[in-house]
């Protein structure tokens, strides 16, 4: 096999020469240079190395001692290094070198494309033209990755990054290796691909797959719409026209949730004394 059929892979060379800026390595036909910044060793001639092969950005093989973990057909989590709309986002795989995942494997919706520092399950393909391309894990992957949940995981809040996308709901892989959907219905906005999401396990399927939901319990959505509701107070110097009288309409459009649960919300802060309300408006006793 020729030196160009193994990019994107880890092989072993030999130094055939030293140079003022680096190695010529070979394969005993075929030379590749491996740049001093591109190693921390110091090599002698007829040494062997073990080096990964990528193309550099003058379209030459090129060499380096930083092994990654993520290669041809091996797969890993990395991180989101930069993101090009119009081009796709580069990953940071361990070398110098970013690797690309193009926009036509992205998904459709540049809303939940990944963000800088989002992290993706991936491994690397390589293109005709022998250039290195991000390759995202599929569903299948995953399934021989996870582990199978059990019931006594329900209602067990976990973490985990999302690894599809669909109008339908979205795929995540938890820190514990279990492998679950979330519906459309159970999500208020779509995560990102490759987002990290704190989410409740509201099922256990036969298969030992999970259902989640984003959605908080509703305690804890009750925190949070408090919370939003008396930040919104105090930002008015403690006096807002709304109260439990007021329209849902009008609920809906200022704080972005129903009438019933601004009321919860409103009763929750009545009872640990921080608001009271007169003639269809809300104070706080802080004022």
């Amino acid at each position: 096999m020729a030196i160009i059929d193994f990019i994107g892979q880890v092989t072993e060379l030999t130094v055939a020469r030293v140079a003022q800026f680096g190695y010529f390595l070979t394969d005993g036909t075929e030379d590749v240079l491996l740049h001093a910044n591109e190693t921390d060793k110091v090599l002698e001639e007829g040494e062997k190395v073990e080096v990964f092969l990528y193309m550099d950005n003058e379209g030459r093989v090129a060499a380096t001692t930083s092994v990654p973990t993520i290669t041809v057909g091996a797969y890993d989590w990395a991180k989101v290094s930069d993101v090009k709309p119009g081009v796709g986002v580069f990953v940071d795989i361990g070398i110098q070198k970013e690797m690309l995942l193009g926009e036509e494997d992205l998904p459709k919706h540049q809303s939940v494309w990944p963000e800088k520092d989002d992290l993706l399950y991936i491994t690397l393909r390589v293109s005709r033209n022998h250039r290195i391309y991000v390759k995202l894990a599929t569903d299948t992957i995953f399934e021989e990755k996870r582990i199978h949940a059990t019931r006594e995981q329900f209602n067990k809040s976990i973490q985990g990054h999302i690894y599809r996308t669909a109008k339908v709901g979205s795929w995540i892989f938890s820190v514990e290796g279990f492998k679950g959907f979330i519906h459309e219905s159970q999500r208020k906005v779509e995560p990102r691909l490759g987002e990290k999401v704190e989410s409740r396990i509201i099922d256990v399927k036969p298969d030992g797959t999970i259902n989640v939901s984003l959605i908080p319990r509703k305690h804890e959505a009750i925190d949070d719409d408090a919370e939003r509701i008396y930040q919104y107070l105090m930002s008015r110097n403690g006096a807002m026209p709304y109260g439990d009288k007021s329209r849902h309409e009008d609920i809906e459009e200022r704080f972005h949730m129903s009438k019933g649960a601004f009321k919860r919300a409103l009763g929750k802060l009545i009872k640990e004394g921080k608001i009271y309300q007169e003639e269809g408006w809300t104070y706080s006793k802080n004022r």
